[in-house]
């Protein structure tokens, strides 16, 4: 019999990090997308968790643990549950730690881990998304061709999340007819960074755009130098990671809409009475669900050591689809006021765009 419940230590884990999401993250969600700034505190304070380091070696400043995908769900769709925006900020390290961890040579290990493996946060960032139309994941644009020792960089990369501030980017690029990642020092004059992109979500996370210029790479800042990494096996987590995500935004909208449905009162009886709002309630609800099962299907294969390729792809693709409909249907229950920016539900709406449109924002 299959059994989908979660152990006593992912519920102590799930309930602290909910705690901390409480009181630091949704009473202030509203003013960070406001003002387009996270308080570093809060950063600091989920950063102190270790969630990021869990399962980096201790030599080199982690916990030792063993990688584990389904409790990186939990915490991901909880963090998202107060806000995307500090989601994504608060465990951006792990998108450049998990990537020399599984592939890392171990000099890189040795001169990159511990750097971001300190008490106090330090922003380092992946480079993925493309502007381009169609851009395909699979299929990049950007390249890097050896080139006396070193490997030279060219191509361009948008929604960058917190370049400007990071000492080094970690990108993704098309070698020898395979992806693959190389670290970019913030300093190399081959790498230009845009002013903050203007987006139509996430308004607390700066993102740029960067280009490569004939940017050249030592060839031990390839990851995984000669052997190279398995990129698919990143953009498996990658994509799970996103999808935890996408559960804690639909789960806020649900909730919100459910509880004010209960609570609005027209025609002397409460919303939730009528049959369309009671229905488009009961369907966020069960796409809640849909969108948090296929995800933990995708991170328990990867748990297992197995290939996960369907199963991050189809549940991206959902919870991509169906977040954007349980977010609308959440705009549609409050009304006027789902389009007043008093409300939470038009920035759920706004951020759960970026499900289907983003890639490596999170990983598990």
């Amino acid at each position: 019999m299959l059994d989908f419940s979660i152990s006593k230590e992912q519920k102590m884990i799930k309930s602290e990090i909910a705690k901390l999401v409480k009181d630091l993250v949704i009473e202030n969600a509203h003013d960070i997308d406001e003002s387009g700034d996270i308080d570093p505190a809060t950063i600091q304070a989920i950063w102190e968790m270790g969630i990021s380091i869990a399962s980096v070696p201790e030599e080199f400043g982690g916990f030792g643990d063993q990688s584990a995908p389904v409790d990186s769900t939990l915490i991901l769709e909880e963090l998202a549950y107060g806000d995307m925006a500090v989601a994504v900020a608060a465990t951006l390290p792990s998108l450049f730690i998990q990537p020399l961890v599984m592939f890392g040579t171990p000099a890189q290990q040795k001169k990159y881990l511990p750097l971001y493996c300190s008490e106090k946060y330090k922003a380092c960032t992946l480079a993925v998304n493309e502007p381009h139309f169609q851009f395909d994941v699979v299929s990049l644009k950007t390249t890097a061709v050896a080139k006396s020792g070193d490997y030279v960089l060219n191509g361009e990369k948008c929604f960058v999340p917190m370049a400007r501030t990071a000492e080094h980017i970690m990108v993704a690029a098309a070698c020898d007819g395979k992806n693959q990642l190389f670290i970019v020092e913030s300093s190399n004059p081959g790498l230009h960074i845009s002013d903050r992109e203007k987006n139509l979500g996430l308004y607390g996370l700066e993102s740029v755009e960067i280009k490569l210029v004939d940017c050249v790479v030592p060839a031990s800042d390839r990851v995984g130098e000669a052997n190279g990494c398995d990129f698919g096996q990143i953009l498996q987590r990658t994509r799970v990671g996103l999808c935890a995500m996408a559960t804690g935004i639909c789960r806020a909208s649900y909730e919100f809409a459910r509880n004010y449905a209960k609570e609005r009162i027209q025609f002397g009886e409460p919303i939730a009475h009528r049959q369309s709002v009671a229905f488009m309630i009961a369907e966020m609800a069960y796409e809640v669900d849909a969108i948090r099962l296929m995800t933990w299907q995708a991170a328990s294969k990867l748990a297992a050591g197995k290939d996960a390729t369907r199963e991050s792809y189809l549940a991206k693709l959902y919870a991509g689809e169906k977040a954007m409909k349980i977010c609308d249907y959440g705009v549609q229950v409050l009304g006027g006021h789902g389009y007043v920016r008093d409300y939470p539900m038009e920035r759920f709406y706004r951020n759960s765009r970026g499900i289907s449109i983003l890639e490596a924002m999170a990983t598990v």
